[in-house]
């Protein structure tokens, strides 16, 4: 297949240049003559955008869920249940409530007050926790607590299974890879904890192919993944589209949660977080996984837990990816660049979450989401979203590492901001400009993205993937 795009741009490059395009690959890249092919007229082409950090399911199912972003207040969230279970039958789920600075606490008989024996189920933002009514408690086979409150380890088992029971229809699926592409997104790293490696193969095949997607493996699948002898990069279906991802351990909790496991005890709760998994177990799974050629994938946020996961990695000496890395020890950074370790992070989670840190890590913001000290550090940079907790948009993450800033606030720790041409490298696969060679997974935009004033809203034309557009408004 040939293709031949004319009369481009490409950021930072003086005038305008043609591409030709074969067999998926872009194989020329010369300067613009008049006369056949696509006529860009002077549009952007920028390498194809990666989310590198995402729970696509739980993006997809919160579509069709309460939304509980709005809520300020235990209070607050009770009003909004309220009036939805007004207007609907059956169980109800909600999500996106962040309690981390509410001024009164959930309590499970007043959930119960309000619903009755219908089961309701509030998922957190941050996906961490969730308020629970009895009746969704005795159908978990939880035992009650008087906040209804569900955390970590024994939540996130427990989401699994409704994630299960309320599976979303395929063509859900479509809709959402395909709302990706109109966002200049050619990739996923996919962390879902499901079965993705047989899950992302099928959607794959019945039309959700608008993406490629790195399929992680949590710790309860991995014996089955090695023994079918799967490695990470390996394909998931003949096209490659689809292929074997990291091992994805989850040691601590998240800020919202208060779980995220710290050296100092958050003010409110007076403990030190949570530890979901301990550092002899940590390295138990990082060796098996490295014995079967299996790239780790470790979720840090707290700075107590990522020294545990640097530590096991520079005694194993494997390398791999911290994802999060929202807090960091002053003397951890400068380990990122010595043992060649990548720090998979979400800008978006600093503007959401700055309120919260200012409060719950007073005194210690400025080694929090800090960004450009990874970066001079020597850690090589992913940017991801963390879908559903926030947006699945690359450009949402690029304006906030870049500003610091969201919603005409005053940055935030302004000296953790990231250069743009970093901000999008790092949002791609390490490229901020498309070269000869490269595969054709590119996105054409209508403004320069090095010099947009506000690449937030940047406006996005088509979006190809291996010469295919997925996306194309042109």
């Amino acid at each position: 297949m040939l293709d031949f795009l004319r009369a481009a741009r490409l950021p930072g490059v003086p005038g305008l240049h043609d591409l030709t395009i074969s067999d998926g690959v872009v194989t020329a890249i010369t300067p613009h003559t008049a006369g056949g092919g696509i006529d860009l007229d002077g549009r952007f082409v920028f390498p194809g955008l990666w989310d590198h950090h995402v729970h696509f399911t739980q993006w997809v199912v919160t579509r069709s869920r309460l939304d509980l972003s709005s809520a300020r207040s235990a209070a607050e969230t009770l009003r909004l249940v309220e009036q939805a279970l007004a207007r609907t039958e059956g169980e109800l789920t909600g999500y996106g409530f962040r309690d981390g600075l509410w001024p009164d606490e959930p309590e499970l008989s007043a959930l119960d007050t309000i619903s009755g024996d219908r089961k309701v189920v509030l998922v957190s933002g941050d996906l961490h926790c969730a308020w629970v009514n009895s009746a969704a408690l005795r159908d978990m086979g939880v035992p009650t607590r008087p906040s209804g409150l569900l955390r970590e380890t024994e939540w996130i088992s427990s989401l699994d299974r409704l994630d299960r029971r309320t599976s979303p229809p395929l063509q859900a699926f479509r809709e959402a890879t395909l709302d990706a592409a109109r966002r200049g997104v050619v990739g996923i790293v996919e962390f879902e904890n499901t079965d993705n490696l047989t899950e992302w193969p099928t959607r794959f095949t019945q039309g959700a192919d608008h993406l490629r997607v790195d399929a992680a493996v949590w710790p309860q699948r991995l014996e089955k993944a090695i023994a079918d002898g799967l490695r990470t990069g390996d394909a998931l279906e003949p096209t490659g589209q689809i292929t074997m991802g990291r091992l994805k351990i989850v040691v601590d909790g998240s800020l919202n949660t208060r779980t995220a496991l710290c050296h100092d005890i958050y003010p409110d709760v007076e403990t030190h977080g949570v530890q979901s998994v301990t550092p002899t177990e940590l390295r138990e799974l990082l060796r098996s996984a490295q014995q079967a050629g299996v790239d780790p994938a470790v979720h840090a946020i707290g700075d107590l837990a990522t020294t545990q996961v640097l530590d096991a990695f520079e005694e194993l000496g494997i390398a791999g990816t911290v994802e999060h890395a929202q807090l960091v020890a002053q003397d951890d950074f400068a380990r990122f660049g010595r043992l060649g370790l990548t720090a998979s992070i979400q800008p978006e989670h600093a503007m959401d979450d700055r309120d919260v840190a200012d409060h719950h890590w007073a005194g210690r913001t400025g080694r929090s989401f800090a960004y450009r000290s990874l970066h001079e550090a020597g850690a090589t940079l992913r940017l991801g979203s963390d879908a559903p907790v926030a947006p699945q948009d690359p450009w949402h993450a690029i304006a906030a590492a870049t500003t610091r800033s969201r919603d005409g606030r005053e940055a935030w720790h302004p000296e953790q901001t990231l250069t743009r041409e970093l901000a999008l490298a790092a949002s791609t696969r390490g490229r901020s400009r498309v070269e000869c060679g490269d595969v054709a997974d590119l996105v054409v935009l209508e403004q320069d993205p090095l010099t947009v004033e506000d690449v937030r809203t940047m406006p996005v034309v088509a979006t190809m993937l291996a010469g295919r557009w997925t996306w194309n408004d042109l």
